[in-house]
């Protein structure tokens, strides 16, 4: 049973091609199967979270974050009557555009891509389900629904929502024109995007060393249940009990954090007592913390930033990694033949465009942003043989 603020798939506004209807799954259902068997989805597994994917089989990658996303999305959508699916579409799908190397593979292209247009991973994901994945002899991509597509489009600069409102009027970009929201399912997948990586980051960092529990001692959100599992269970302060000691903190906090959005936006809800999906998305976020606990996530999330995502040995491979970024996008520019297959017709097919070097810089773009990082060192390792490269990039990656 759906509520009547959540999206139904039988009232989708559609796909930008017509299809008959699955005789067996709703659309949202359609669309989750989609991804699920999409390549880029498959590419995943091979895709820096924080460490890059050599560093340790323990740690997450793209593809183990974006199920652990579609987890706390599906267990807050049923608490709150909203769709399932279409959440778990979203969420399996909202990291298809991320380059190799995480955030420094995609900051290193951003800036290769400053002068034809830039680079935004949000963006690149609707394009990968748009237009880049090669599946079915009727149209590119893999012809999602609009509600699914909105979800996958968090983030949008202005200029490129034009760009999507000229392509598609009244489409995914207009919301970011008209400054609406999304379906609260979308909503969903943003937030739970935010714990499952707050959560799954302090894991990592400490499996790593690089930071420690004594230091989250200072982060409130932490500490508040590292004391409540000492207090329940005094033995896990041996040292041979940290994994333990972890372990249930990270899910007492997880915990938390679920069934306080449940409050706060349920609260938010009976305020608002929206009738419809499309009524979601003309107010203000209804999906939210309590203000308590964003206060205790942004501090997490400062903590994260300055302990883990700048501690010197982080920077000091994502250095290695934007420069092994910067110099395959020069070299592919130069040597378009060194792309393979598709890119390579599409790369000639860009000579015959109104902006030429502009198109073939997107091609470029796209294919280092499907890339996994195990392909982009072996591309950077087999190019080093034909061109000169700063062969010191290659290091621990």
């Amino acid at each position: 049973m759906l509520a009547v603020y959540a999206c139904d798939p039988a009232a989708s506004r559609g796909r930008r091609f017509a299809q008959p209807p699955a005789p067996t799954r709703t659309e949202f259902q359609r669309d989750r199967d989609r991804i699920v068997h999409s390549s880029a989805f498959r590419r995943l597994v091979y895709k820096t979270q924080v460490f890059l994917n050599h560093e340790g089989d323990l740690f997450r990658t793209r593809l183990t974050h974006s199920l652990e996303v579609a987890q706390l999305g599906r267990s807050i959508a049923r608490a709150l009557a909203l769709n399932e699916d279409l959440v778990e579409a979203i969420a399996l799908a909202h990291d298809l555009g991320h380059t190799p190397f995480g955030h420094a593979g995609q900051d290193a292209l951003n800036e290769c891509m400053a002068t034809f247009g830039g680079f935004e991973h949000n963006l690149q994901s609707l394009r990968v389900v748009d237009r880049l994945e090669e599946r079915y002899p009727q149209f590119d991509g893999l012809n999602l629904s609009f509600e699914t597509r909105e979800g996958i489009l968090k983030h949008c600069s202005r200029i490129h929502a034009e760009q999507l409102e000229r392509r598609d009027p009244g489409g995914v970009g207009q919301r970011f024109l008209a400054q609406t929201q999304p379906s609260l399912e979308a909503q969903l997948c943003n937030l739970a995007d935010e714990i499952a990586y707050n959560a799954h980051d302090i894991d990592d960092g400490v499996r790593s060393g690089l930071i420690t529990l004594e230091q989250l001692q200072g982060v409130v959100l932490f500490e508040d249940f590292r004391r409540e599992v000492v207090a329940d269970y005094p033995k896990l302060q041996e040292q041979t009990q940290d994994r333990r000691l972890l372990y249930e903190t990270i899910r007492r906090m997880l915990s938390a954090q679920v069934y306080d959005v449940i409050s706060a936006t349920s609260a938010a809800l009976q305020q608002v007592k929206p009738a419809s999906a499309d009524e979601v998305r003309q107010q203000a976020p209804l999906l939210v913390f309590s203000a308590e606990m964003r206060r205790k996530s942004q501090q997490l999330k400062q903590f994260l930033l300055h302990q883990l995502y700048r501690h010197p040995r982080v920077l000091d491979t994502t250095g290695q990694a934007k420069q092994m970024v910067r110099s395959l996008f020069d070299v592919y520019i130069a040597q378009p033949q060194e792309m393979q297959g598709r890119f390579v017709a599409r790369s000639e097919a860009a000579r015959g465009t109104p902006d030429p070097l502009r198109a073939a810089a997107r091609v470029v773009a796209d294919y280092i942003a499907g890339m996994t990082d195990r392909f982009a060192g072996r591309e950077y390792e087999r190019l080093s043989q034909l061109v000169q490269m700063p062969q010191q990039a290659a290091d621990n990656i």
